[in-house]
Order: C-alpha cells, then sequence, then structure tokens
C-alpha cells in the first residue's frame, strides 16, 4: 500500500467504495487523514462500515470541512452531467481528484524520480500495459503494474528508485488526475470511445493526450501516429519540447519505431537499426501487437534495457488473459479468446490476424454494431452469435457469412468446435471476440472469457499451447 500523506490531518470525502475507492481510503487513513466515504451502493457502503471507516450520505453532510473529493472513475466528472457529489464539492470548493493523483502527489513528495510508465489508448492498453511489466521484470525491476489493469494503484508499493511502477490508464481517470507527471508515458491510438463521458471525440483525445503532455522534462512521450489525433498531438509535443518518440506499424518513419516485415526498427538521423523481431510470437499476432510490442520496446529502450533483453521479454511473454489468449488446441484447431474485445475497432484486430475463422460473437451491442467489419468478412467461414445482439448481427451478416444464433456460449462453442473440426482446413481457429459488452449474460468480460476458456478445455482431446 502507498500511503497518501499529502492530506494528513485533513478531512476528505471518498465517494464510489468499489476496489480503488477502498484503496483511497485505506491509503489516505494511513497517511493520516480522515475519511469520509459515500457510496450509492448500500453493499460498498456496508463494506466500508467493515473496514473501520466512517461512511456518510455525502448528500446530506456538510462539506465545509472537506479539503478534497476523491471521486470514482465510474462516476460522471462532466458528461453527460456532473456526478451530483462532483456539483457539491465544486460548491464547497473542494478539488476534485482521483487515486491517480494521489499516487501522482506521493511520489513527487518522496521519490520524484522514481520511474513511473502510464499508458492509455482506445485499445491495446492493457496488452501494452502487461507486456512493459514483463519487460521491467526480465531486465531485474521490481516491478509493480496497476491501475485501470486490475489492482489499485494505492495498493502497490510505494515508488522508490530502482522500483518501476507500469500504469494502464483509462480517459475517467486521466481526467481526475490534473498533475500526472510519467517519466514515460504512451498514447497508443485514439478512436471513437467513451464519447457518452466525454462529449466529443475532440474532448476525449484532449483527455488522452494530457497523459503524454504531462511527460517529466526529462522523460519521454511515445506516441503511436497510425490515426490523425495522434499524428496531431505528436506535433504539438514537438512543438512545446518534449521529447516523442513516434511509432507506427503502417508506414517506415525517418525518426522513431517502426514494425515491417514482423521486425522493430529504430530509426534516426536517417539510420536504421533492428531492435526486436516478432515473427512466431504467438502472443504477440497481428497488426495491433505490433503496435503494442513496438510502443513497448520503444519504452525498453527509453529505460536502458538493452536489445538481447528485450527480444527475449517480448518471446517469453506469456500474453493477457481474454485478449487473444490462445486457451488450447484439438489437433489443428486452435481455440483463441478474445473476450477483452468489446467493441467492433478491438474485434478488428482479432479478425485481422487469422485467415480461417469459427467466429463467436455477441453480447450487448454497441453503438454501430459490426457494420464496420465487413472487409473481414471474407475470413469467416460461419459465425455463431449469442446474446441481444444475435438477431441484430445476423441481420448485419446477412447471406455474405454463414451463421447460426447459437443465443449462448455454450451452444456456442461446441457448435463451432465441431464445424471447425468437420471443415478440413489446414489452421482453423475458433475465435471468440464478442465486439460486444458482456452486461446481458455476464457481470463482466473476465467472466465471460473464464467461461470460454473452461468450456474449451473441457472438449475431450483439448491440450494447451506451448
Amino acid at each position: 500500500m502507498i500511503p497518501v500523506t499529502s492530506f494528513a490531518g485533513k478531512t476528505v470525502a471518498v465517494f464510489g467504495l468499489g476496489g480503488s475507492g477502498l484503496a483511497s481510503c485505506h491509503a489516505l487513513k494511513a497517511g493520516g487523514a480522515e475519511v469520509i466515504a459515500g457510496d450509492d451502493s448500500t453493499e460498498n457502503v456496508a463494506k466500508a462500515a467493515q473496514a473501520g471507516f466512517t461512511t456518510a450520505d455525502l448528500r446530506t453532510v456538510s462539506w465545509s470541512n472537506f479539503e478534497a473529493l476523491i471521486l470514482t472513475p465510474g462516476a460522471p466528472l462532466t458528461h453527460p452531467a456532473p456526478h451530483w457529489s462532483v456539483l457539491m464539492a465544486r460548491q464547497a470548493g473542494c478539488e476534485v481528484i482521483g487515486d491517480i493523483e494521489l499516487f501522482c502527489r506521493e511520489r513527487r513528495r518522496h521519490a520524484p524520480d522514481a520511474p513511473f510508465v502510464a499508458i492509455t489508448g482506445t485499445n491495446g492498453k492493457s496488452t501494452t500495459t502487461a507486456l512493459i511489466a514483463h519487460l521491467m521484470k526480465v531486465a531485474g525491476y521490481d516491478t509493480q503494474m496497476g491501475g485501470n489493469i486490475g489492482t489499485a494503484i494505492l495498493s502497490l508499493e510505494p515508488p522508490r528508485m530502482g522500483r518501476v511502477h507500469v500504469v494502464e490508464m483509462s480517459s475517467y481517470q486521466i481526467d481526475l488526475a490534473p498533475s500526472l507527471d510519467p517519466s514515460v508515458g504512451i498514447l497508443l491510438n485514439v478512436s471513437e470511445d467513451h464519447i457518452d463521458r466525454h462529449g466529443t471525440l475532440e474532448h476525449y483525445a484532449a483527455v488522452k493526450a494530457r497523459l503524454v503532455a504531462g511527460v517529466q522534462p526529462q522523460g519521454t512521450s511515445i506516441v503511436g501516429v497510425d490515426d490523425g489525433w495522434c499524428r496531431n498531438i505528436a506535433d504539438r509535443l514537438d512543438q512545446s519540447g518534449k521529447r516523442v518518440v513516434r511509432i507506427s506499424v503502417k508506414n517506415p518513419l525517418p525518426d522513431g519505431v517502426y514494425v515491417e516485415r514482423e521486425t522493430v526498427v529504430q530509426a534516426s538521423g536517417g539510420a536504421r537499426r533492428e531492435i526486436a523481431r516478432l515473427g512466431g510470437i504467438g502472443s504477440l499476432r497481428g497488426l495491433h501487437n505490433a503496435q503494442n510490442a513496438a510502443c513497448a520496446s520503444a519504452c525498453a529502450l527509453a529505460m536502458g534495457i538493452s536489445i538481447d533483453t528485450l527480444q527475449n521479454g517480448l518471446r517469453s511473454f506469456p500474453g493477457l488473459a481474454h485478449r487473444m489468449e490462445q486457451v488450447g488446441r484439438r489437433g489443428n484447431v486452435l481455440f483463441v479468446n478474445d473476450s477483452k474485445g468489446t467493441n467492433a475497432d478491438a474485434a478488428a484486430h482479432a479478425l485481422s490476424s487469422f485467415a480461417d475463422i469459427f467466429w463467436i460473437a455477441g453480447g450487448k451491442p454497441k453503438q454501430g454494431g459490426i457494420t464496420g467489419l465487413a472487409e473481414y468478412f471474407p475470413r469467416i467461414r460461419k459465425a455463431y452469435l449469442i446474446g441481444e445482439a444475435a438477431q441484430e448481427f445476423s441481420g448485419t451478416l446477412g447471406e455474405r457469412v454463414p451463421h447460426e444464433i447459437s443465443e449462448t456460449l455454450d451452444v456456442a462453442v461446441a457448435s463451432a468446435a465441431h464445424d471447425a473440426e468437420a471443415s478440413g482446413i489446414v489452421d482453423p481457429v475458433v475465435l471468440l471476440s464478442p465486439a460486444c459488452a458482456s452486461f446481458d449474460q455476464y457481470r463482466n468480460f473476465e467472466i465471460r472469457g473464464t467461461k470460454f476458456r473452461d468450456l474449451v478445455t473441457a472438449l475431450p482431446g483439448v491440450k494447451p499451447v506451448v
């Protein structure tokens, strides 16, 4: 745990008592603050009370003594309207921040030069975060990984030299961290997402940009430049005097890091050198993972890691659970769990990675459905549709893609496994990449992915991928 000393002797309101909120309460209390905790969930309030915290309905208490509101990233700060606790805090003159900001303040107070890598992007940030943490461990660092990827940041060990914090951040978390200042900041990409919480794509991109704009003076901003939003962000950072490393998997760069024929290349001043090879690394298959690997490689170089250590780290990376996770094989059929593919853009990355796909898709649909995936339809031998989106997806696929409405994951896995095996195709892939949220049938994508994994491993003859 990281004790938060910046509010010692002061009273702080905490709204939102899930994992990161409760961790914030513990960290604030350990640092000497008085915490008044609240949540719209009576169950979460009861958990906080059982943990020994003072709880209250923050609508009914006086805010005059509060120094700050520590807000869960799940509550809206601006759009579609500020959460009621935000309005009350602003009326009382309290700053509204999140747990990432608390971490940044503690790092500045106690170990301002301790290495801190922050990663964001619309897609790929979890894989990139896990890959960088793996590379740091291979290089011998005491590595702390957390943030949006799972472990609340304040539940990690405190910053110090020789210990690197590798932290995934959503746009919601960045919004609540006004003084975010990593030593290495990574922005992978920007595409339309979370507009309900940011109002416009312009505002969403501006929030993402703050992570790389806030990098410390001697630090490094790493920006994927294969979309227009990020190209413009990289140019503005350059003009402001930041050290910027541009990343591309689509085009060679005169200066930066790019991927060419499964090779990661570093270019500078007209000279180029190969720094890593991605061929044959199953956990980094596909163009999207090439971008993740290129960004991680640029980070490793910025951290002083040798090319040999980098290559060894890439080859030993096991991959991220539920993201292009190779679950098993039966004969020549490969089963891939991409349950984290919860929108069409993410599913596109998975579909682009294989040639002969028996695709399991569906769940709680998102705006636009799968209409944007038409270019990948020729790769799909058959689709198995589940959940609320089944009828809508069936209409989109029409006669272009053979499909059936399986309704449940159990039926879909059994049917896809049978059809893939009977197809006679050399390397068929049964791919769960839903292009949907999980909330119609599962509480989160992890539970959905675990269910898929269990169903696959229960099939007779399935062996783990080595």
